[in-house]
């Protein structure tokens, strides 16, 4: 199934999505563009009240309902409060380093809809001028944007109809290379999105129904830790897919599709794990088993939601996550690959007492 997946057309959608700003609470533009995708390949897309996406494909057992899940909601600010300077205080959205922003353009988005440029700084950002510039600890109250607008003080900030409680958004800075590598912020999870989009994309393309039918969650306030708390009780079975870790003991790489066993919210179902697992050989797929302990995602926040489900997690591997991200397409269409040979599979029976 690799081969089926259409290569430029997932590379095309991801690099979309990477331009389009879209913190924790902030998905509104981001969610149309996913609608109209959705239509495009022949799918209606209802909404959630929190804002999320569900699309839903008919399969050929309508008795049993697998979910798969990502999500558009990426890390970010917002504003804390506006400095008699005229410099912007930020509190973050989602979790990330502070120096892993520091000297980013950034953009401001009000309630009234105006956007404005600008750059997060530490308070001394110079070192021609602070001698302890170095050394400053890389904190929320040691961060501030700089507007690329004439304001020398709180008013002047004002009158542009900024307030607390804007949103911050960081230049991703998308770069898709010739040699397959894609570097971007918020790979995590605009890649995992393209993969579903990437089969569905398959299965319009060549009339291919699914084993059973698929309700697909596009989540928005993952990186905050409620994406998918709520899950429609239809679902039996939740396949999130989210960027894959890399680093310390974990064998996972950017070409790699990372099966995770267990992360943070505790080990992911026996069964959903191994299938994967026996699939991505079947498939000839490169991929990784691991262990994330610092790590959640949507099927972590519907289980501790109380949703009675089997869960698992798969992505691609992502470098540097929750900074300078780098994947490769190889592990984007790796993930699609491995959707597309799972959701053809048919429900399997679960013997509770193995």
């Amino acid at each position: 199934m690799k081969q089926g997946i259409d290569q430029a057309y997932v590379t095309a959608f991801l690099e979309q999505l990477l331009q389009i700003p879209s913190p924790s609470g902030y998905c509104h533009e981001i969610m149309q563009v996913i609608e109209r995708e959705a239509k495009k390949l022949g799918l209606g897309m209802s909404y959630m009240n929190k804002g999320g996406g569900l699309i839903t494909v008919p399969g050929a057992n309508p008795n049993r309902v697998t979910g798969l899940s990502a999500h558009v909601d990426t890390l970010g600010a917002m504003v804390r409060s506006i400095k008699q300077s005229g410099m912007l205080r930020l509190t973050a959205v989602g979790g990330y380093m502070m120096n892993s922003i520091e000297n980013e353009y950034c953009k401001v988005h009000t309630r009234d809809g105006h956007v404005y440029e600008g750059t997060i700084l530490t308070t001394k950002p110079s070192v021609h001028v602070y001698p302890e510039a170095r050394e400053l600890k890389r904190d929320e109250l040691a961060m501030e944007v700089r507007l690329d607008e004439v304001v020398r003080s709180a008013d002047d900030v004002a009158k542009l109809g900024i307030g607390v409680g804007d949103f911050i958004s960081f230049d991703p800075r998308v770069q898709v290379m010739g040699n397959g590598f894609i570097k971007s912020r918020h790979l995590d999870d605009k890649a995992g999105v393209a993969a579903i989009f990437g089969l569905l994309e398959l299965l319009a393309r060549t009339a291919t129904q699914p084993a059973n039918t698929l309700m697909v969650l596009i989540s928005t306030y993952e990186e905050v830790g409620h994406g998918a708390a709520y899950l429609p009780p239809q679902i039996d079975e939740l396949l999130a897919v989210d960027m894959g870790a890399m680093g310390d003991d974990l064998t996972c790489t950017e070409h790699d599709v990372s099966i995770c066993a267990k992360d943070s919210s505790g080990p992911y179902d026996f069964h959903m794990t191994s299938k994967l697992i026996e699939l991505a050989k079947r498939e000839g797929l490169k991929y990784a088993v691991d262990i994330y302990p610092q790590y959640g995602s949507d099927a972590s926040a519907a289980l501790r939601g109380g949703s009675d489900i089997r869960a698992a997690l798969i992505g691609p591997g992502v470098h540097a996550s929750h900074g300078m991200e780098r994947t490769h397409i190889e592990a984007i269409v790796g993930t699609a690959a491995l959707l597309a040979a799972y959701v053809q599979e048919p429900a399997q029976t679960i013997n509770p007492s193995l």
